[in-house]
């Protein structure tokens, strides 16, 4: 996903901003994609370009953890705090020694959405003061697939209420 960050080596920077590249970057919303929408190409860019540029995707993530027991006043606290870091998340649900976090997340592919997922506890883990769980179970499905499992009455229910609950 692209987005306003530190700018290193092989960063683009916003246009018009001094000292950084000129080369304009647009993010899609997920609007743009539900309407069926696609964004223009930023300009500088010919056909062939845009036509090798891949393109993103919604996937669905539930990330799965357990571990040894903590206080549940501790979990939840830790887990409102990720999703305030990760504002993507849509449900947590939680106990004393497992969690599920569930969310959408935008990458090229299935590799791309498991590795970003698979990274997500561990690089949250000390600015949101999560337990020392580990990964237990991974499901990664595209947005298709989740709305045909719904329509058809199984598979995860839709993340309602939007949160951090108890099991």
């Amino acid at each position: 996903m692209e987005g306003g960050g530190e700018q290193g080596p092989g960063r683009q920077g916003r246009p018009g901003t001094p000292g950084r590249s000129e080369r304009a970057l647009r993010v899609t919303g997920i609007a743009d994609r539900r309407r069926g929408q696609s964004a223009p190409e930023p300009s500088g860019l010919d056909e062939r370009q845009a036509e090798d540029r891949p393109h993103s995707k919604l996937w669905h993530i539930t990330l799965s953890l357990a571990g040894d027991e903590a206080p549940l006043k501790e979990v939840r606290r830790a887990l409102e705090q990720l999703a305030h870091d990760h504002p993507f998340l849509l449900t947590s649900r939680y106990a004393n020694d497992h969690a599920e976090i569930r969310y959408w997340e935008e990458a090229r592919d299935l590799h791309d959405a498991a590795a970003v997922a698979l990274r997500l506890w561990g690089e949250h883990r000390s600015s949101a003061k999560l337990p020392p769980w580990k990964i237990v179970g991974l499901e990664v499905i595209d947005r298709q697939t989740y709305h045909q499992r719904i329509a058809e009455g199984y598979g995860p229910a839709p993340a309602t209420p939007v949160g951090v609950h108890p099991f």
